[in-house]
């Protein structure tokens, strides 16, 4: 259930309001527009159905949620969720790129990267410390060193850092040294992971699941948000069909679907969607023409030599180029993109 409040309801009003409805057991979440406030009633609805709402003072109006998700349902924020990302707000009207390696192979592999995605308009750092892969004789990251390594990135660079957790037992470790926890693909309905990282004050990175629908996707981020943690960043990179010539199948009516179901941050991986480099960039484009607030792109110094993902990684030219032509579709989204560094005069 969702209450909308009348324009210059007071304190008094809204807190009256809340009172009412948590004593019936039910809780509130409380989300403030410029000009109304949106009360979310959590909990059986059932409770209000003979409860005279409308004749409380400051209630304007009352409207039952019929979605199995509440907290990421479009009508329970007054505005779009805004998450704040260094110098940056995702979700704003910049279009955000996260750029870096697949996985962190080593110091000066990663602060080359650091250096060279921030240069050419990335306003944060990916890569990978745990990684999940589909053979156990596969490089599964550095660990722990990794995280050093990337909280290490993000002082040299000044780019916040995104990486994955994989286990409920790495939560605290990952949180404690980068500012956005990805859930992966794989762990999507991982409940017990997507429950604990909602007990930590960092925004998550929740990607779609191989074969998930988008109704599976909210229903995800709706476990994260039940903790409290309302900073969830969406991310749509593909998901498995019986197509084979890429390595997923981009489903970009996914973008404006959940941009009209919800009011979460939304972002597209062209990497891990199309599966080859040739793909990225086309891809990045549909994304930014379908309201994507920002791209994941895996970028490495050297892809021939990089120990997970080089066929789908760009290198620092070719990021470098993708920024450059993405500026057209990005202001035709009635967006705009981050400048790129200029160079230092010799």
């Amino acid at each position: 259930m969702i209450i909308v409040t009348r324009i210059g309801v007071t304190e008094e009003e809204i807190d009256h309001i809340r009172e009412r409805v948590e004593s019936l057991g039910l809780r509130t979440h409380l989300s403030r527009g410029e000009s109304r406030t949106i009360i979310g009633c959590i909990g059986d609805e059932e409770r209000l159905q003979n409860v005279p709402l409308l004749s409380i003072p400051g209630v304007e109006s009352v409207h039952p949620v019929m979605r199995p998700y509440k907290l990421a349902a479009k009508e329970f924020s007054a505005r779009d969720t805004r998450i704040a990302l260094g110098e940056v707000e995702l979700g704003g009207s910049e279009l955000v790129v996260v750029a870096g390696p697949c996985s962190v192979e080593g110091e000066e592999m990663l602060m080359q990267t650091a250096r060279s995605v921030k240069a050419s308009g990335a306003r944060a750092l990916r890569g990978g410390a745990f990684k999940p892969r589909t053979s156990p004789y596969s490089f599964r990251g550095m660990e722990e060193s990794g995280l050093e390594l990337l909280a290490a990135a993000r002082v040299a660079s000044g780019l916040p850092v995104v990486t994955e957790v994989m286990d409920t037992r790495q939560v605290e470790a990952v949180a404690g040294h980068a500012d956005v926890l990805q859930v992966g693909a794989r762990n999507m309905q991982n409940y017990a992971l997507l429950t604990e990282v909602g007990r930590v004050h960092r925004p998550v990175l929740l990607k779609r699941g191989l074969s998930a629908t988008i109704q599976d996707l909210l229903l995800a981020a709706e476990y994260v948000m039940k903790q409290g943690n309302m900073n969830v960043i969406l991310c749509e990179r593909g998901i498995r069909t019986f197509e084979t010539a890429t390595r997923n199948t981009f489903d970009v009516s996914a973008i404006p679907v959940l941009k009209s179901e919800t009011h979460l941050p939304v972002l597209a991986d062209p990497s891990h969607a199309g599966g080859y480099r040739y793909l990225v960039a086309p891809l990045a484009y549909a994304a930014v023409a379908a309201g994507a607030d920002g791209l994941l792109v895996e970028v490495h110094p050297t892809p021939e030599t990089a120990l997970s993902d080089g066929d789908q990684s760009l290198d620092f030219d070719e990021f470098g180029t993708l920024m450059e032509a993405l500026a057209p579709f990005v202001a035709a989204a009635g967006r705009t993109l981050a400048p790129r560094e200029q160079p230092a005069e010799t």
